[in-house]
């Protein structure tokens, strides 16, 4: 009997790799599925903006007389009809400022300092089962959101979901850079860290569909219901099959340098500080469309399904996207030096933000095709910033800049699209949309341009000089001389996700 375990053994770490990566996917489910169920969800609990709206499947919107979202009063609203058929209701649309709060805060808050906290643990305590604790938590969570009846009830499962999943990411990092040898490490985590889109893209379909399937008479409950459950099952995989693996010994790193650089002299530096912006900046578009892509389109197309769109733009091409990204920066512009990686990384955001603007203004055919091009050059980004970070910053503190970075990016980028209600109120909801969403990923190309020109250019072959003692300044930013065979080692894999044992990330990224 145990030979025939033995013999099994090989399929150990690609089920490791499959448990970790579902789990993943189920926690990205609960994170987006509120975007794609507030409609519902908000004339059940009751908040957010009450307006004009279709309620009918029996006509185009080519054919009404008047359309229903230019209807301002409830009075209006019920009096408009075609053929003596009503065909709008006023009532909860899921938008406002409670839904921006529910989306984005609520969560972000949350899991920006639990990111960093659990991150800091997994280098001292059993992954493992933190690992199942998590899991736990984050999926009974989920289910919890299902059985709400109140607004405030929501707002606190989301903050309680963020914990859970926080520590997913840095967690399963650490699992799988131990078992999984160096040559196959970045693979391994590009498949795991698809579980962003794998669960932002999911969202669609399920809480679109199994919503409309109104199964058992729960409606969007269902979603919160059978993601949840999943995760309890991954939560007892985990926990029941999964054993912490040997942690591998890195030696004392030694530069052949006294100096020690604080992380406050690489923060304060103009390129790191021009990264921070931009990236925030970038995110925040990401961000705005993930939390209203559905509820745009269903606002402004509603007789038009778009869901299964949706769901092949963000899952494939955005998966196909973040690859070429990081295949682009590793394979032909790391030979350049660091400032051709941000000169792709800029051009790639500037040829996908007219396209972003196309996917807001374009009717819906043209709208999906246009977002799939954005979404193809968009989401180089992620990867292509961090391989920057990690080439600009010294090996001492190196982890801890990302884990700041990330702790910045996601709050602010992450918060931002909160002032899409409000602007939307003053200009528009398509207007606020092309803002936040397509006009910030023209504001992050500049200020990436801007970088450009702070950071190193290709190296040139020489000689190394002999050690000097005079008062020229140090270039606190390269340190590589200094990389040990582990160093080189994590330094691929952030270059192909975008991750640190920190495990903070971002939505996102993929939206």
């Amino acid at each position: 009997m145990m030979d025939k375990f033995k013999k099994l053994s090989f399929l150990y770490k690609p089920y490791v790799l499959g448990v970790l990566t579902i789990g993943y996917i189920v926690g990205e489910l609960g994170h987006y599925l509120i975007g794609v169920t507030s409609k519902q969800t908000a004339r059940e609990l009751i908040y957010g903006d009450i307006s004009c709206q279709l309620n009918s499947t029996s006509f185009k919107l080519s054919e009404l007389p008047v359309q229903c979202s230019e209807v301002e009063t409830e009075e209006e609203c019920m009096l408009v009809e075609k053929d003596g058929i009503p065909y709008c209701e006023w009532n909860y649309n899921g938008l406002g400022i409670d839904y921006q709060v529910l989306a984005g805060p609520s969560f972000i808050a949350v899991f920006t300092v639990m990111g960093v906290i659990l991150g800091i643990a997994a280098d001292k305590y059993n992954r493992v089962r933190m690992l199942f604790v998590c899991t736990l938590i984050f999926s009974i969570a989920i289910i919890l959101q299902g059985a709400v009846k109140e607004y405030w009830q929501m707002v606190v499962l989301r903050m309680v979901m963020a914990l859970g999943e926080a520590g997913c990411n840095p967690l399963a990092t650490g699992i799988m850079s131990d078992i999984f040898d160096e040559g196959k490490r970045a693979l391994v985590m590009a498949i795991f860290n698809w579980g962003i889109y794998g669960g932002y893209g999911i969202a669609f379909p399920v809480g679109r569909y199994i919503t409309q399937s109104n199964l058992f008479g729960l409606s969007w409950r269902i979603c919160y219901y059978g993601a949840g459950v999943l995760g309890l099952i991954l939560a007892i995989l985990t926990g029941v099959t999964l054993k912490e693996p040997k942690r591998l010994t890195i030696g004392e790193e030694s530069s052949g340098q006294d100096e020690k650089i604080s992380i406050w002299q690489v923060l304060k530096q103009p390129r790191i500080i021009l990264l921070i912006i931009a990236s925030s900046i970038r995110h925040c578009g990401g961000m705005t469309f993930a939390y209203n892509c559905d509820l745009y389109y269903t606002s402004y197309f509603p007789d038009v399904d778009l869901g299964w769109w949706l769901f092949v733009v963000t899952v494939g091409i955005g998966s196909i996207g973040i690859v070429v990204g990081g295949v682009v920066s590793d394979k032909i512009v790391a030979k350049m030096g660091v400032r051709s990686r941000v000169a792709v990384l800029a051009i790639s955001q500037l040829i996908a933000a007219p396209f972003a603007f196309g996917s807001v203004y374009f009717e819906p055919l043209w709208a999906m095709i246009t977002l799939g091009i954005s979404y193809f050059f968009a989401e180089m980004w992620f990867g292509i910033v961090f391989a920057c970070l990690v080439e600009i910053v010294p090996m001492g503190v190196r982890s801890t800049t990302v884990g700041i970075f990330l702790f910045v990016m996601n709050n602010v980028g992450g918060n931002l699209p909160i002032l899409v209600d409000p602007v939307a109120k003053a200009i528009g909801y398509r207007e606020s949309i092309s803002i936040f969403y397509a006009g910030f990923y023209l504001i992050s190309t500049l200020l990436f341009f801007i970088t450009i020109f702070w950071m190193e250019g290709p190296k040139k072959d020489a000689s190394p000089p002999s050690p000097r003692r005079d008062s020229s300044p140090r270039d606190y930013g390269h340190d590589n001389n200094t990389f040990s065979t582990a160093d080189e080692t994590n330094l691929a894999t952030l270059r192909a996700n975008g991750h640190t044992n920190y495990g903070l990330r971002n939505e996102n990224s993929r939206l």
